[in-house]
């Protein structure tokens, strides 16, 4: 241990410290009544981490408890908590808030939040979704509200990682002192790195299982289409490429196109663009992401008299609606609720055991073979 001049410890030091700014804390509430951790933050100069770790001390001695966005006293006419340490472990978890955020409440996210959600009732714990925007700039505001109004004891998030707040949202996930598990995202944060929770879709694994189905029905010549505006785009792409690099098959002499927004007025041109050169290089299979833009595909091949899987095999990717389409799509199913309950179950573990090793969790993702893949035609 490192002695000062005075010959004690840095933590002996500090623990005189801990005590005064904890009663400083109490008094404060005692004056005020319940505060929010910002404010508390701000009337005694410390960091809102530092904040939370008082509180959960002071809480565990029964001197205070957790409200929405902050803490209060315990009044001598509410029952007294317990005179014993709480118990460690998720059976003590119960009545614990989670706040969870993601960037849209109609694709994708629906089945994302229900497994969230089932898991959270399971462990007696309370979810509060809140859904946010791929054309959100900035994330942290909302983040900011689910912890000091809502004030939730961990996070679930999908944040944006493409825009120029994402390295500072981030940190402050990093360092607010309320575990946070990102969801099909992945970060480091400070010098060395550090990795953070998260629990996230071998997308990667998924487009080769795709390529690997087609190859394995007699195609050769086995292209992509990708969503530009998805943060799953690279690893699709990732693993489409190393799949067409096992199965002995050229990239350069296929089809590798990227879409723009839905909104583009040259998406429509860019999808006959695509069928143009399936037939310019003889491409007889696509993975396509997502399921939106292999269903426009697959409508672009009724128009010019192509026959799906005829004269073209496609794969979609995501399984949102593929399956509910005429010829029902073959495709890549995300395991989606197993991504929502593994982000609760990593953030109960967190809360229950602060000190454990930081956990990254990759789930596969499964193919649905139905009526849109074949044999190539004279395969």
């Amino acid at each position: 241990m490192t002695l000062d001049g005075s010959g004690t410890s840095p933590v002996e030091n500090r623990a005189p410290l801990q005590v005064a700014r904890r009663q400083q804390l109490l008094a404060a509430l005692q004056r005020d009544g319940a505060m929010r951790i910002s404010d508390l933050s701000e009337a005694l100069g410390a960091a809102a981490i530092t904040i939370r770790r008082d509180i959960a001390q002071l809480a565990a001695e029964g001197l205070v408890r957790r409200v929405h966005g902050g803490v209060a006293l315990i009044t001598p006419d509410e029952a007294p908590v317990s005179e014993e340490a709480p118990p460690v472990g998720r059976n003590s978890l119960g009545g614990r808030t989670l706040g969870m955020l993601v960037p849209s409440l109609d694709y994708y996210w629906p089945d994302v939040a229900r497994g969230a959600e089932e898991a959270a009732r399971e462990l007696d714990m309370r979810l509060v979704l809140r859904g946010s925007s791929y054309d959100t700039d900035d994330d942290k505001p909302q983040l900011e509200r689910l912890v000091d109004r809502m004030g939730v004891d961990g996070l679930v998030i999908a944040p944006r990682m493409d825009t120029s707040t994402a390295e500072r949202t981030i940190d402050w996930l990093a360092h607010e002192g309320v575990p946070a598990v990102l969801l099909e995202r992945t970060a480091t944060v400070g010098a060395h790195h550090a990795v953070m929770e998260s629990v996230v879709t071998d997308h990667a694994l998924g487009a080769a299982m795709a390529v690997r189905h087609l190859a394995s029905l007699g195609h050769r010549r086995i292209g992509v289409v990708l969503d530009a505006d998805s943060p799953t785009r690279p690893h699709v792409r990732r693993g489409w490429l190393e799949a067409v690099h096992e199965c002995g098959l050229d990239p350069a002499s296929t089809v590798e196109v990227v879409l723009p927004d839905s909104r583009s007025p040259e998406r429509d041109a860019l999808l006959h663009e695509v069928l143009d050169r399936c037939l310019a290089t003889g491409t007889t299979a696509l993975l396509v992401h997502a399921d939106a833009e292999a269903i426009a595909l697959v409508q672009h091949c009724e128009e010019r008299q192509l026959s799906v899987p005829g004269d073209l095999s496609i794969v979609a990717y995501d399984d949102e609606v593929a399956g509910l389409f005429s010829p029902p799509l073959t495709a890549v199913r995300p395991p989606r609720r197993s991504i929502g309950r593994a982000a609760v179950r990593l953030v109960a573990d967190r809360l229950a055991d602060p000190a454990r090793p930081t956990h990254r969790v990759v789930i596969s993702p499964s193919l649905r073979v139905r009526e849109s893949t074949a044999a190539p035609r004279g395969g």
